[in-house]
């Protein structure tokens, strides 16, 4: 095990040199306090351990019961039935999804309960501790000069505060490469023996199955709740559909007499009068240079990139009483590769079903529900 850890320093696998730079600095620190000045430290590290543990467990029944009572209060918040400001939307996007999204909301509760308990449960401790330099020098008597056996075994407990300190840093990264077990990052760290022998020695007897098989899961749900509240963030800024569009789609979408009627006459019109705008993509990818528009700009422009044309494909059909997503994710380039693209998904009434569409590529061909779609489009997420 001791030639592995070598070798891994001399490949200089920066996991490995956080890990033991982080534990011969917890020793060197005991050894330069002392026993007792190094006691005194461990003293703060697990009493602030415990009383960070008792606030994290009261945070939790709290949480649970306001949890419901916050949802019942923010469901009063409705957004106004205007262009909102960019503060507006901000605000109003994590209102409300902090409202209707169990994770977010339990989250941010969480959050707060725990913040007010710690803080509440510090200043008690401290009071009745009566400070913790004033007990420390009484108990552990910080201010007598250090004689050799004591930086020895300063030392010895430094050790110990450091390989607590590893041991919660291996936690993190533990987690880390459960949720992405295939990444080169999580690669990188499994190549840390450093880091195997505390996972495999510590934290997997100690969690169990909860990290391995319930995290996972948990991050999925979390992964939905993020997609939801950009799909929020999506609905608020478009959710004023300007007159012009609004008349627009109304003549375009006139005689149709079915939702798929509407939608293709919509499609077809976008796809055939919006021009895709090479200039700003060249600003983006060569100048870092991201030209934000909304699909007042697009329609009146007729100017855009593939997300410009599915946020105004939405506005539009949404006007017209269609439901309409926007999705995000690679588009086939037609070289054997894959890019950054968007499109939309539409729901049909009369088929009882979500059909795939894509406005930016209509020049190109049918686009609209066409055979082995899935093949060319890869969503990521929905919005």
């Amino acid at each position: 095990m001791a030639e592995d850890w070598i070798q891994s320093l001399l490949e200089f696998n920066l996991v490995s040199v956080l890990l033991l730079f982080i534990l011969l600095g917890s020793v060197l620190q005991g050894l330069l306090r002392g026993a007792s000045r190094t006691a005194g430290r461990l003293f703060a590290l697990v009493s602030g351990g415990v009383l960070t543990l008792l606030s994290i467990v009261a945070s939790i029944p709290l949480t649970l019961w306001l949890s419901p009572k916050v949802q019942t209060w923010l469901s009063a918040v409705v957004p106004p039935e205007r262009d909102l400001a960019t503060w507006e939307q901000v605000y109003y996007t994590l209102v409300t999804a902090i409202r209707d999204f169990p994770l977010m909301r339990f989250a941010v509760v969480f959050i707060i309960s725990y913040w007010l308990i710690r803080s509440v449960v510090g200043l008690i401790s401290a009071f009745a501790l009566g400070g913790s330099s004033l007990l420390g020098s009484m108990v552990f008597g910080e201010n007598r000069p250090a004689s050799f056996l004591s930086r020895i075994t300063g030392a010895c407990i430094g050790a110990v505060i450091g390989g607590a300190r590893c041991l919660m840093i291996i936690a993190v990264l533990f987690i880390v490469v459960t949720i992405f077990p295939s990444s080169g990052f999580s690669r990188y760290i499994e190549a840390s023996p450093v880091y195997q022998q505390g996972a495999r020695s510590v934290i997997e007897p100690l969690s169990g199955n909860l990290i391995k098989e319930k995290l996972p899961v948990f991050t999925r749900s979390v992964e939905a709740e993020l997609n939801g509240i950009l799909q929020r963030k999506y609905e608020l800024i478009d959710a004023e559909v300007p007159q012009n569009i609004e008349l627009a789609a109304a003549e375009v979408t006139k005689g149709a007499s079915t939702d798929e009627e509407k939608a293709r006459k919509l499609y077809d019109w976008i796809g055939s009068r919006v021009r895709y705008d090479y200039g700003k993509v060249e600003d983006y990818e060569e100048r870092g240079i991201w030209h934000e528009q909304t699909p007042k700009d697009t329609f009146d422009t007729k100017k855009g990139v593939c997300i410009d044309y599915s946020r105004l494909y939405a506005a539009m059909a949404r006007s017209q009483g269609l439901q309409v997503k926007v999705v995000t994710g690679l588009g086939y380039d037609g070289q054997g590769g894959y890019g950054p693209h968007a499109w939309n998904e539409v729901y049909l009434t009369e088929k009882n079903k979500w059909v795939p569409l894509d406005s930016t590529w209509a020049k190109s061909g049918n686009w609209f529900d066409p055979p082995a779609f899935s093949e060319t489009h890869v969503p990521d997420t929905i919005v």
